[in-house]
Order: C-alpha cells, then structure tokens, then sequence
C-alpha cells in the first residue's frame, strides 16, 4: 500500500480485530474489536483498569498483544520492526499523560525530539523555526520556547507536549487524559484547542478521557471499554439508548447530568464545552 496516498473517508485510521492483552494472569483485553474513522475526535472511556491507555499502547506499538490485528493507515503495525514502522509513525503525533516532556531539555528541544529523530539533516535554524511555530500553535506563549518543564504550570506543560505531537505534521493525534489534573477553565480551553487544530489541521483523533464535558464539547462518537473488550461506540445520545449498566452510571450519574446541564444549549463544537448536535 502507498502510504503517502491519502486514505478514502470510509477507510477506518486504525482497525483493531480480536486483540488480546494480558499481564500475567490478568486479563485486560479479550476480543476487542474497534474502528477509529477518518477525520473523527473519537472519545476512549472506561473504567480504572479497562486498559484505556493499553490500548493505545498498542496501537502505536508500545505493547505487544497477546494476539489480533491492528491496522493504521491499512499497514499492519504489530510484530514490525522498528526500522519498519518509521513511515507510519511519521504521520502520528502522542501526548501522553502530564506531557511526559525530557525535564533537561527546553521546550523548544524537547519539540524538535522528534524532528531530529526522523529527520537528522535538518539545520539547527530550521529545527529552531519549526519548534517556535508548534509552540505558538499549540497555544502557548513565543517565550516558552527556551524555558525548561520545571518552570511551567501543568497545563502549560499539557501544551508544550502537544506541540511535540504536533512537531511532524500528524495526519493521527493520540491524547492521553489531555485535561486531567487542569483547573475547569484550562480544561474548556484545552478542548477549544484540540477541536480547533482537528478541524484547520484535518486530524483524527484519539482521544482517552474521564471528562463528561470533553465528550459532550469536542468528541464526534465514543468508544466504551468493559467487560475486557469495547462494548460499544456511538454518539452519546445513540450510547444513552443502550441498558448496559456502566454506560448508565457514567452517562446518567450525578455527574453525568451535571455535564448536560452545562452543555445546553448546543454550539458549533470547539467553541465552547457545550454538547454537539
């Protein structure tokens, strides 16, 4: 398959069949099946030890599974080498959880990670210039650039990670818990962000979260992991519709209800922390 050649709006991103994830005698997954569309935020929720973050582990080739397939961009990505596997992970970007930034690097280098990895013959003014322009994308401060993680505020750290996602030009955007641990105003501008970039930068987006009001503002359908596997993906009113228990403690719990109180009424997503259409 070309890789280069863009993906049609029906091929799925990533298509997981039958993955298996176990930790000793501990099951985490077991026939999981799941198809992120082009294009889409799609929401990953669940409960402590669904094995939300294991999955992407996975997709990106961080875990071994036990068995399945896992396809990105049409290329089968377990059991590659690592010389293999360079050009797809090329065309993704990653924040993992709390930005997980190098702490002796600056911002600016820890962007420029990446680009020295895959492209080592880059000049150091231009590695300098593509690393202010994701930090500025990513909504942080031209100033940010020369300081070191130590002398940031959690979200701005969040930001400085996600300007290392986007360091590549990502076609695929994982996000880990992106607004855990932010204060509710850093967490709405936060989505307003991640909606923003999907929709100038045409990403799709994986998207692990906790929180009601990112599903409700940004997420165009949601995967629910339980009972070892994904037991459902749809939009929320299409997941509200089904009886399985967990899907309505989380949607319908006290907390649940506060998110579609705050969400009414609907707005155009990425504008605000409102429910979609």
């Amino acid at each position: 398959m070309d890789l280069n050649r863009p993906a049609s709006k029906d091929e799925p991103i990533i298509r997981v069949r039958g993955l298996r994830n176990t930790f000793g005698d501990a099951v985490v997954h077991n026939d999981l099946d799941l198809d992120v569309r082009r294009g889409e935020i799609l929401g990953v929720v669940g409960g402590s030890g669904t094995g939300k973050s294991v999955l992407m582990r996975s997709i990106i080739g961080l875990q071994t599974p036990d068995a399945g397939d896992i396809e990105v961009f049409g290329e089968n990505t377990i059991g590659r080498e690592e010389t293999e596997a360079v050009d797809i992970r090329k065309r993704w970007g990653i924040l993992f959880q709390g930005g997980a930034l190098f702490s002796t690097l600056t911002v600016a280098e820890n962007v420029q990670v990446p680009l020295k990895e895959f492209y080592p013959a880059l000049d150091q003014q231009l590695l300098d210039e593509i690393s202010a322009y994701k930090v500025v994308m990513s909504g942080l401060p031209a100033d940010a650039g020369p300081k070191y993680p130590a002398e940031l505020s959690g979200g701005m750290k969040k930001r400085a990670g996600l300007a290392r996602a986007l360091a590549l030009d990502p076609e695929l955007l994982f996000l880990d818990e992106p607004t855990a641990g932010l204060d509710p105003i850093g967490a709405a501008a936060f989505d307003e962000l991640t909606a923003s970039l999907q929709k100038t930068l045409e990403l799709t987006v994986f998207l692990i979260t906790h929180d009601l009001d990112t599903l409700y503002a940004i997420c165009d359908r949601v995967a629910v992991l339980a009972d070892q596997r994904v037991i459902a993906v749809g939009t929320i009113p299409e997941l509200l519709a089904l009886d399985h228990p967990w899907i309505q403690e989380y949607f319908n719990g006290p907390r649940g209800r506060n998110a579609v109180q705050a969400a009414d009424p609907p707005r155009e997503r990425g504008r605000t922390r409102s429910r979609k259409k």
